[in-house]
This record gives C-alpha cells, structure tokens and sequence, in this order.
C-alpha cells in the first residue's frame, strides 16, 4: 500500500540535500487542509525554509522560492524564510492558512518560536479581502451555471464563513471547515450544509447536479454583505518592522 506520508518525508529531505536549506515548517494547503478533498485530490504540500547565512550575505540575488514538484499527486513548493517575513508583514492570509494547517510533515522548534512573533502581524481586512475575493472568484467560475458540481459549493462557503468568523472573534480563522461550521450560524444554514454533505458523499466529482437554492442564497447574499464590510474597513495592517527583523537576525545569528 503506498505510503504518501512517507513519500513527502522523503521529497522533504531531497530538497533539503539539494537545494542545502533546512525546512523549518512543511504543511498540506488546499482542499485536503480544508476537509473537502476528494479520493484523487493532489497533495499541496507548502513549506517555509532557511538558507545559510553565507546565502543570505551574498550580493547577487537568489530565489526566495522553491519549485519541486507539479503533477497529478503532488504540487510541492516553498518560500525561503525572508520572503515569508515579508508577507507576514503584509498579513498574507496564505501564509496564516499554512502556518496553521492540521496536516502538518513538519515543525520545528524554531518555526514555533518565528510564528509566536509574528502571528501579531494577522490583520483584519487583508484577511477578509482575502476571503471575500476567493468566495468571489469561486461563485462567478463555478456557481452561475444551471447546474453545479457540488465541491465547489465549499469554495464559496469556507471563505465566507471565514469572513464571518473573524467579523465576530477578530482573530485568524480556522483553516478545517467542520471547525468553522461549530460557529452560530444563519437558521437552517447547518441543515442546508449537512444535506449538501450527505449529498456529496453519494455523487461524484464531476458529476453536475441542480443547485440548491438556500445554499445560494447565502452565498449571493453573503457576497454582498461582505463587499459592504470590506469597503466599510480600515487598513489596520501593522506599520513596524522591528518584530520581524530582530526575528530575522535572530536566525542568521544562530
């Protein structure tokens, strides 16, 4: 029986070896983070990575990513440690979603000291412009059909009660949807999703179904909710540097 774990372990340590980096945090991202994959959803497995501090003194530019693997069981890639830096100080909702993705290859101390820092830099509307823009794109591509596959319902529902999640605790959202589902939600909203659940279960993938009209009801209604949210909100980003620099140095230092 094939060992998928195993086979990221491994792909893990032959990035190490030939790129000569250490990987310091190695997580799933996507649909199977999420809790919605399918039987053949591919593994997206991100990762955060730190080069020597010769690398990180020379003159001539390097890359700040690292392209492993794209096929149709894995979709491998990472960000060096500066560049996550950089978007922590940006409030990258992606880089949030990996840093706390229940399916996680590996972590160490360090990256756990790193995030403690640096998860202050999480902002309210980046967030939520994330979120919305994601639920946006999802709806106009997969939803204004007569009829839908229904995966993609949750395309358009995690991000939008991501959105209502951080409206009503103003911190980072869970990145598992049965998580974000233990929030109050609108009446007969969790009746609508366990049924689109079960329903799920007995069609397949590609199969087109008829829409199911309270679900896009939400989400039409929602959609528009959240835009007048977003357009409402100040960018409450954090301006300092300080935290993440002195993190920065900390590991070159090391």
């Amino acid at each position: 029986m094939r060992d998928i774990r195993k086979e990221i372990q491994d792909k893990l340590q032959d990035i190490e070896a030939w790129e000569n980096v250490q990987i310091i945090l190695a997580v799933e991202s996507g649909s199977r983070a999420w809790g919605f994959a399918s039987s053949d959803s591919d593994y997206d497995v991100r990762f955060i990575y730190v080069r020597s501090r010769e690398d990180y003194l020379k003159l001539n530019p390097y890359k700040d990513v690292i392209e492993w693997q794209l096929d149709e069981v894995f979709d491998i890639n990472g960000w060096d440690l500066k560049k996550a830096l950089v978007q922590f100080h940006r409030s990258n909702t992606t880089l949030f979603e990996w840093s706390n993705s229940p399916i996680v290859y590996k972590k160490t101390v360090l990256w756990e000291e790193i995030y403690e820092k640096a998860m202050v830099y999480f902002a309210e509307k980046p967030a939520i412009c994330h979120y919305y823009g994601t639920a946006k794109s999802a709806y106009e591509r997969h939803l204004c059909g007569e009829q839908v596959k229904y995966k993609k319902y949750f395309y358009a529902l995690r991000p939008l009660l991501a959105c209502q999640y951080i409206e009503r605790y103003h911190k980072i959202p869970p990145v598992l949807f049965e998580e974000l589902l233990q929030m109050e939600l609108a009446k007969g909203l969790r009746q609508q999703i366990n049924r689109l659940l079960e329903v799920k279960k007995v069609t397949k993938e590609k199969d087109l179904n008829p829409h199911m009209p309270k679900i896009m009801a939400f989400i039409r209604t929602e959609l528009e909710r959240q835009k007048q949210i977003v357009e409402g909100m100040e960018d409450d980003r954090r301006g300092e540097w300080d935290t993440l620099n002195e993190l920065f140095l900390d590991v070159l230092l090391r």
